[in-house]
């Protein structure tokens, strides 16, 4: 993705990945959608999502996907590289969407507040 571009990523289905994209849309803002299940999860820009945006916050521990991971795997997640592992080998467990902004920063989920400074 260019630098002029901001790049949007995660499943069409998810209700907050819609809900950002149509809001995105009303704003008149150009975007470009990776989506995770067809495109799978853009390994080379986990390290700068961490950077940026952290492990932590990627994760999404409240969702079905992790629920429903094995104990032993939900434990195991304890540091940048074991997250970057689980992420890559089950993209929904990411919070979404997650966006490179033109600016160079990342944001994880919506918040209407945040994406509208990024834009102004």
């Amino acid at each position: 993705m260019s630098n002029h571009t901001i790049a949007v990523y995660g499943i069409p289905n998810c209700s907050t990945v819609k809900k950002a994209r149509t809001w995105l849309d009303a704003q008149g803002v150009q975007h470009q959608f990776h989506d995770f299940k067809k495109a799978g999860v853009p390994a080379s820009h986990l390290p700068d999502w961490i950077a940026k945006a952290s492990w932590e916050k990627l994760v999404n521990r409240q969702g079905t996907t992790w629920r429903k991971l094995d104990p032993a795997v939900q434990q195991a997640v304890a540091d940048a590289e074991s997250a970057s592992a689980l992420m890559i080998a089950n993209p929904s467990v990411i919070k979404r969407p997650v966006v490179e902004w033109a600016d160079g920063s990342v944001t994880v989920g919506f918040d209407e507040a945040v994406w509208s400074s990024k834009i102004a």
